[in-house]
């Protein structure tokens, strides 16, 4: 007896990412086969059960990959910080900006101004973008409200996109990005707020799947975030880290200590953080958007994190001050030629590894049976075209739960 699909692609190639096959888990002559937005089957064509169903897709030979994962970005903001682009064009730096009332707290302040629809208005063309080119899933932070009512205001404008647009959001607490102007002085006193009233705030209305802190010398110091992330774990809420981009803070062994899913930037980590992130499975996020953008030097250890089997995902970092990048395309080829990924590397970075840096590698990242249906059909003789070509887009076809 056939198996009762509701749509059926074949004549495909796939790139399945499925961790028990080598590198891409390639597949030449492959099949997919869903039902209620899930995949049933996915493999070779010879290997398939019977199956049955009204809407039968003929790929032509093209490729087939996991939609793709922005797993870090910041795409909720109000206002615009081109002119602290030319500033630093001009020799400025991003400490001597954020130390004169630009950088994040510039952004606070537009962010604050503009209503929930504004927000939500002004960040639709940016996950539009994301979306041209195969993305399915996209992670938003919060961290341009830096109080109670504007926090959560942007995590709801980051929720209600999911309602705009057919894509999966998953959103990020990120309040302790910056001391506001009201807590000039007081860094303490602002970390109080975030952990007694609005991480609290967030998890009772459900707005935040994780926490975030920026660990830094311009941030928060690790024993500040210690009492986030403490805050974060008592809500039953995971959490993520903003670590070693600047500095050496031991952000990422912090961040580890608490199983976090993931450690970002990561530009000057340590073997010791490296350890600790092997041993807890806490991902590498590597964001070369914002390594070109802000023309780092030093770039993060990756031959090392390979060596102890740290997963390695790659986002955009989409952001109006370090990053204004919608492009994870243009990431994976900035992420080979910055920080020598290989293709595979890349590719998993923005699928299967981007998933497990969200908490949802059982559901999204890797063709495989019981996850969701979440597909990005290519105009590609090779997976190897998606990471070489700059400018260029051969999406042929987007597919979210199976539509």
């Amino acid at each position: 007896m056939a198996l009762r699909c509701d749509r059926i692609w074949r004549d495909a190639r796939l790139a399945t990412m499925a961790a028990g096959l080598p590198g891409l888990g390639i597949i030449e002559d492959g099949v997919i086969a869903e039902r209620e937005g899930r995949i049933v089957y996915a493999g070779p064509a010879d290997a398939a059960p019977a199956l049955d169903a009204p809407s039968i897709v003929a790929c032509e030979g093209r490729w087939i990959t996991p939609g793709l994962i922005d797993c870090h970005t910041h795409l909720v903001y109000g206002g615009d910080r081109a002119g602290e682009f030319e500033a630093r064009l001009a020799g400025a730096t991003y400490e001597e900006i954020a130390r004169a009332g630009g950088g994040i707290v510039s952004t606070m302040a537009a962010t604050r101004a503009a209503s929930e629809a504004q927000l939500v208005a002004s960040a639709l063309p940016r996950l539009d973008a994301l979306m041209a080119e195969g993305a399915t899933t996209v992670e938003i932070k919060s961290g341009y409200g830096l109080n109670l009512v504007d926090e959560l205001r942007c995590l709801r404008a980051a929720r209600s996109l999911e309602r705009e647009r057919r894509v999966t959001i998953t959103t990020t607490l990120l309040a302790a990005h910056a001391t506001p102007p009201e807590f000039s002085g007081d860094p303490d006193g602002y970390i109080d707020l975030v952990c007694s009233r609005i991480i609290p705030a967030a998890s009772a209305e459900g707005l935040a799947d994780a926490v975030d802190a920026f660990c830094e010398t311009i941030g928060f110091t690790p024993a500040q975030v210690r009492r986030v992330m403490r805050a974060a774990a008592d809500h039953g809420l995971a959490v993520k880290l903003h670590a070693e981009q600047l500095s050496n803070q031991e952000g990422a062994a912090l961040a580890a200590e608490f199983h976090g899913l993931s450690a970002d930037h990561l530009e000057h980590l340590d073997e010791v953080g490296i350890i600790a992130m092997a041993r807890s499975g806490t991902v590498a996020t590597l964001l070369p958007g914002a390594f070109y953008f802000v023309r780092e030097t030093k770039a993060p250890p990756v031959e090392a994190l390979r060596a102890h089997g740290v997963p390695i995902a790659i986002a955009t970092d989409c952001n109006p001050g370090t990053a204004p990048l919608t492009s994870l395309l243009l990431t994976m080829n900035m992420a080979a030629t910055l920080f020598l990924l290989t293709v595979d590397e890349c590719l998993l970075g923005v699928t299967r590894n981007a998933a497990k840096a969200l908490g949802l590698g059982a559901e999204v990242g890797g063709l495989e049976a019981g996850k969701r249906c979440d597909l990005a059909i290519w105009d590609i003789e090779r997976p190897a075209q998606l990471v070489y070509r700059m400018g260029f887009n051969p999406l042929s076809a987007r597919v979210w739960k199976g539509q």
